[in-house]
């Protein structure tokens, strides 16, 4: 039995990160619609994840390893850039002492100490001076 599996999945793609995104976004879908008891909203749902789990497994189970690592690759890209932002975020700063303004004539931004009323900051690139509040 482990030989016919391993023969059927000779030259097949397997299972890749976007493949076990889209696994995981199926799973979801069906909790929620276990979760839901409006009946039209669940069939939607278990819909979703039905065509999701099956487009998954096309992947896994194709051939054309090209077209399969260009979406995966596309996919790594758009997940990267989207963690960078997260990462990145006014709303998410790791230094509480800290305070972080952008630079009026610039755009460039500035970190100043936190806690120390209004004060006048100068850009260090531009030189132009703001005041803001700490």
């Amino acid at each position: 039995m482990k030989d016919k599996i391993k023969e059927f999945m000779r030259g097949r793609y397997g299972a890749d990160h976007l493949s076990n995104f889209i696994m995981v976004f199926a799973c979801v879908f069906m909790v929620l619609g276990i979760l839901i008891r409006v009946d039209v909203v669940r069939l939607i749902l278990f819909v979703i994840a039905v065509v999701a789990l099956v487009f998954s497994y096309v992947r896994i189970f194709s051939k054309n390893h090209v077209k399969r690592y260009n979406e995966n690759q596309k996919y790594l890209e758009i997940k990267d850039k989207v963690i960078y932002k997260i990462k990145n975020s006014k709303f998410v700063t790791k230094d509480r002492t800290v305070k972080i303004y952008k630079c009026p004539g610039c755009g460039v931004k500035v970190r100043v100490p936190k806690g120390k009323g209004k004060i006048l900051i100068t850009c260090p690139k531009c030189h132009t001076e703001f005041v803001k509040k700490t």
